[in-house]
């Protein structure tokens, strides 16, 4: 990680007085002075019939005002590659210009990206911390897929621009998934995955000596970037002798099979409202091929966050299946519990 500056803005509301351009030239001087930085060049603008624009060239970057009487806002920017943070400005700043409040912005002008996290709380927002793009591209099922090496958590993958997988704490997440269906029923002959395109479902069913391991997968091309780059994820799962793969539209694919086929059914899909009802269509489907006393698990998603999806997919096992139990677990790269639900074939 390389810095390459320090960066402020300040949004100054409330301003009742139009100040002078002469007034601004001269903060920019006092500004400077104290965070001691080099004034090159001052351009300046007074517009017709109010507001004014004042942009000063520093030696070590820029500082600028832009003012809008009409709104009572007063916007300053100040970048700087020297020592002196320009927060000094903020004091002399409150001290100059009468207002009644500064909304202040800081930005960390450094080669780490941030990348946002759709699946933030509400009133909050968060950011992922990236290192580096490992891949970024659209897949031919139409899913973007990118693969970013974030700054605490290691590589990980991201689908439609949100977190899936990341390596650091990806056992988490899987281990409890697959650990949700062995606590109703210990039954491990034949197994069915659908989606779980990482890989992790299908190396903890390997690594519990699952017989047989029917894995329905939409797009390889996940499968694919995942191998490459979250072997550790994955660990190879599809060059398994006891892995077989099943590419394209998992549901119609799992109407060829047999009834009373599978030990376990485990649902990876996304926990969205379009998921939901994509499984409440081939429910019945689920339930043919899942054998008496089966189990079928799912990723529901977060009750910290979303408590209303994981609500409607109890709902949906509750009543196809019945005696649905609720596991969690902490995952740090979701910055929240996740929940797995599973239900029994009664």
């Amino acid at each position: 990680m390389a810095k390459v500056g320090e960066h402020i803005t300040l949004d100054i509301l409330g301003t009742t007085k139009e100040y002078e351009p002469k007034f601004f030239e001269k903060l920019v001087y006092k500004i400077a002075k104290k965070a001691k930085v080099t004034v090159l060049e001052i351009s300046k603008y007074k517009f017709e019939p109010q507001g004014f624009t004042l942009v000063a060239l520093l030696a070590e970057s820029h500082i600028s005002f832009h003012t809008f009487p009409e709104k009572g806002i007063i916007s300053f920017d100040f970048f700087t590659c020297g020592k002196v943070n320009p927060n000094v400005s903020l004091d002399i700043i409150k001290k100059e210009i009468n207002h009644k409040r500064i909304v202040k912005k800081e930005f960390n002008r450094d080669t780490v990206n941030l990348y946002d996290d759709i699946y933030s709380s509400p009133g909050l927002k968060k950011y992922y911390m990236v290192k580096n793009v490992l891949e970024d591209f659209t897949s031919k099922v139409g899913q973007h897929i990118e693969i970013l090496d974030l700054e605490q958590f290691g590589k990980s993958l991201f689908i439609d621009s949100e977190l899936q997988v990341a390596e650091k704490d990806e056992h988490l997440y899987s281990s409890t998934f697959v650990n949700s269906g062995l606590k109703l029923n210990q039954s491990k002959e034949n197994a069915a995955i659908i989606g779980g395109g990482d890989g992790g479902v299908a190396r903890e069913c390997i690594s519990r000596n699952f017989n047989f391991i029917d894995w329905y997968e939409l797009d390889p091309e996940v499968v694919e970037v995942c191998d490459k780059h979250l072997s550790r994820v994955g660990k190879k799962a599809t060059s398994k002798n006891s892995v077989k793969c099943i590419w394209g539209d998992a549901f119609e694919s799992i109407k060829k099979v047999e009834d009373n086929k599978y030990d376990k059914i485990f649902v990876d899909l996304n926990d969205d409202q379009y998921c939901i009802d994509l499984a409440a269509k081939n429910i019945n489907s689920l339930k043919r091929i899942l054998k008496p006393s089966g189990t079928i698990t799912a990723q529901v998603g977060s009750q910290d966050k979303k408590p209303k999806q994981v609500s409607k997919w109890l709902k949906l096992f509750d009543k196809n299946f019945g005696n649905t139990a609720l596991d969690r677990v902490y995952i740090p790269s979701f910055d929240c519990s996740w929940n797995f639900a599973t239900s029994i074939n009664s």
